[in-house]
């Protein structure tokens, strides 16, 4: 079920009436998908093409002593091998990221190991054959002899005094400060952040009631259902181009010219249909691997993952440990907030710890805060973004100190998180100041609601509830529209449609056009066919890439009233485009439809094409976004088992441009949210050997773990988007975690405070509390 609160105050200002907004018209791409024909990543097929395979380290830290390949290259079949030396030096020894500066050659040996494998799964060599069963073969032919090293697995183990160093080849120093000195000597935190607002002794001072507590979660994978792959043709006049399920074509270019030194003009990425990403598909593992192999052999290669592979060897999101100090006066006035997060950033640095530290706090004003956030290697896969990156762990800790605080002050949860909420002008942790946002409505929303004003029955029964936030993104977007002759127009942007973006870019585009969704053809172009585009994700592709749809409509009017002004031969400012009917008109009662006046272009001067190039957040302030969920929950004391008994999720979405995809975009992150929650967790034994590397033993949440999630969508708009468009797509994986723990404590009276609240930590805890 889904209901849609318009605040009041939007209501007074008389909210626009759209036509295609707010629609629920089908997805362009839903028939191609439902009859088998879309084609994904491992469905290319290209003449002569050859089948590759990965040789993965057995150990999660060790030094490659020995690699021989010459058994793998003799056996029949086999077409070339790939080692670390057939990799070209980086052009450039230093890379920026968006974490800072980093050492270029890291990003190469985390896809081929040179002279250490820092995590199970790590490439060493790479083959491909005329078929894959050679390929398999090959693998097993490929001798490697390796020095074993002590792993480090654990946050406890990373941050040891005299703790084994994972990057201790001297990289590290070709960036002054990547890595924390810890008395004097290297260690394993790879950045430090520290964020302050006020003085948070003042802020403690004033505190009547302070708390403090630990939290810790575990590493959990974004479960897509389609595996990584990669396929690569290099021709023979240096051209190479790439077929791979991205969430940003662009993205995936950038990477792997930079892994191969070659130049951006002659690489081209054609992004596939995609089978889930959620943050984790913007990563480059197997296309440079591709490539080269198809630059040894002339040939195009395909190379795809098993799913043991995924779970090993690609991103999944931090493991994380956080403590958080809360002050608040009688009243509940929160005056100060102190929070420590560690985040496991996996073999290589680039933790989401500054989503994290940056979110913690994002539903409240508080006046006097500090955070201190910490990227911490381990001898895992390096962790890849998963929706609303590191806001998950954060928001879980401070969601339950809250909830606590409302206990021990004998408040009501919503009346805390009400009287603290932030509103427009109110500080962020990383020193800026909010804008036009919804909290308070999601607040109200929520308190409000038949759910969380229902009475609760039963044994072991109890009710939960917490807040979520994430900053809207913006970013490059680009959008050609090309007018046809009959009035209906091809919209191509640069895209990747990961969660109905053709069908919402579209109903943009035909509502500032006036005519009918209908006829919008809207395609996604590869890296030769568009202009550059920022990776698809739930904070910005609507948004962001809705803006460059939105001025792409209004270059068409523009050069639509200039024909039609020409075709009447009169000043262009005498005729207006109409969106209301897609109707142009002029001078003494002139007018012609859009359809109409779209029929004569060929003869008047050939076909119009609309662009636009735009970045936006210079278009507009960006809104941020937030959310809270209610959570009902039965806990069974002799098994440990938490049933979800009811779920809804309240969320400020701006506008819904297709108000059925914004409620699965909801209902999704919510299951996400429940199963890091409840289930998830990768589970590592002392060697650093993932042991439920399997979809058999990694538990995610199917149909029947969950209830039917009911969705309330607010709609608070955005004033920095023509539609009021906000990102929807991250915020609602961040409450389930600190709803549910709540619920456990409301059902059973105990306190979880680490995640996933299995059967185990649940017997635990209850044994703990003296509670079975």
């Amino acid at each position: 079920m889904t209901t849609t609160e318009k605040p009041e105050t939007a209501a007074a200002a008389g909210a626009p009436e759209y036509k295609v907004i707010g629609t629920r018209p089908v997805r362009p791409d839903g028939v191609d998908k439902v009859t088998g024909r879309a084609i994904y990543g491992a469905d290319v097929r290209l003449p002569g093409m050859l089948y590759g395979r990965v040789k993965r380290s057995p150990h999660a830290h060790a030094i490659i002593k020995r690699l021989d390949v010459s058994k793998a290259l003799a056996l029949p079949g086999v077409q070339a091998v790939l080692t670390h030396e057939d990799f070209p030096e980086p052009a450039e020894p230093i890379m920026q990221t968006i974490r800072g500066p980093q050492p270029t050659a890291w990003d190469t040996e985390r896809q081929m190991a040179r002279r250490k494998v820092l995590f199970k799964g790590h490439p060493v060599a790479a083959v491909c054959a005329s078929d894959v069963h050679t390929a398999e073969d090959a693998l097993d032919l490929i001798e490697v002899e390796y020095e074993v090293l002590p792993a480090v697995v654990s946050l406890d183990t990373a941050l040891l005094p005299g703790a084994p160093i994972l990057h201790d080849d001297g990289k590290a120093d070709a960036v002054e400060g990547l890595f924390e000195l810890v008395d004097g000597k290297p260690s394993n935190i790879a950045r430090r952040l520290d964020l302050t607002v006020g003085d948070i002794e003042v802020g403690f001072a004033e505190a009547d009631v302070i708390l403090e507590r630990e939290y810790e979660t575990s590493m959990a994978h974004q479960g897509y259902i389609e595996p990584h792959n990669g396929t690569a043709i290099w021709n023979n006049d240096g051209k190479l181009t790439i077929w791979t399920s991205t969430q940003g074509a662009f993205g995936i270019r950038q990477n792997v010219a930079r892994t191969l030194n070659i130049p951006l003009g002659d690489l081209r990425v054609v992004p596939a249909e995609i089978g889930g990403g959620f943050g984790a598909k913007n990563v480059v593992y197997l296309e440079p691997l591709a490539a080269l192999l198809s630059k040894k052999t002339g040939r195009p290669v395909q190379i795809t993952m098993n799913r043991t592979e995924v779970l090993e060897a690609t991103g999944p999101t931090s493991g994380t440990r956080s403590w958080v100090r809360m002050g608040a006066k009688r009243d509940g006035t929160i005056v100060a907030a102190d929070i420590r997060l560690e985040y496991e950033a996996g073999a290589y640095p680039g933790s989401p710890m500054p989503g994290g530290a940056r979110c913690a706090l994002g539903p409240y004003a508080v006046p006097h805060q500090r955070i201190v956030g910490f990227d911490v290697v381990v001898n895992k896969p390096k962790v890849a973004a998963y929706r609303a990156p590191g806001a998950p762990a954060s928001e879980f800790a401070v969601e339950s100190l809250l909830d606590e605080l409302a206990e021990r002050l004998e408040m009501d949860p919503m009346d805390l998180r009400l009287k603290n909420c932030a509103t427009a002008g109110t500080p962020r942790s990383d020193g800026a100041t909010h804008g036009s946002i919804g909290a308070r409505e999601v607040m109200e929303a929520v308190a409000s609601h038949p759910h969380y004003r229902s009475e609760m029955g039963g044994r072991d029964v109890g009710r939960g509830v917490a807040m979520g936030f994430w900053q809207n993104g913006g970013g490059e977007s680009s959008a050609y529209a090309n007018v046809h002759q009959d009035g209906r127009v091809t919209l191509v942007t640069g895209s990747v449609d990961i969660g109905g973006q053709r069908a919402a870019l579209a109903m943009q585009f035909a509502e500032t056009m006036g005519i009918p969704y209908e006829d919008v053809n809207s395609l996604v172009g590869d890296t030769d066919t568009i202009g550059f585009t920022g990776n698809t994700g739930g904070s910005r592709t609507t948004f962001a890439t809705g803006w460059a749809v939105y001025q792409a409509a209004l270059d068409v009017r523009a050069q639509m009233e200039q024909r039609v002004a020409q075709m009447w031969e009169v000043d262009p400012s005498e005729v207006t485009y109409d969106p209301k009917d897609a109707t142009l008109r002029g001078p003494e009662g002139k007018e012609i439809t859009f359809k109409a006046a779209a029929r004569r272009l060929p003869g008047t001067g050939g076909m119009i094409q609309g662009q636009a190039d735009i970045v936006a957040t210079n278009v507009g302030k960006v809104g941020a976004c937030y959310g809270a969920h209610i959570a009902d929950v039965e806990v069974d004391r002799e098994t440990g088992k938490v049933t979800i008994l009811r779920y809804t999720a309240v969320q400020d979405v701006g506008r819904a441009i297709h108000p059925a995809y914004v409620e699965g975009q909801i209902q999704g992150g919510a299951v996400q949210g429940i199963g890091m929650a409840l289930n998830e967790e990768y589970v590592y034994n002392d060697d650093g050997t993932m042991v439920n590397s399997s979809f058999l033993d990694y538990r995610m949440p199917v149909a029947n773990d969950v209830p039917m999630i009911e969705t309330v969508m607010v709609e608070v708009p955005n004033p920095g988007h023509p539609f009021g468009v906000r990102g929807v797509g991250e915020v609602p994986i961040v409450p389930p975690l600190g709803a549910i723990a709540n619920a456990i404590f409301d059902a059973v009276g105990v306190r979880v405070t680490r995640l996933p609240a299995s059967p185990r930590v649940i017997l635990e805890e209850l044994e703990a509390a003296g509670g079975t």
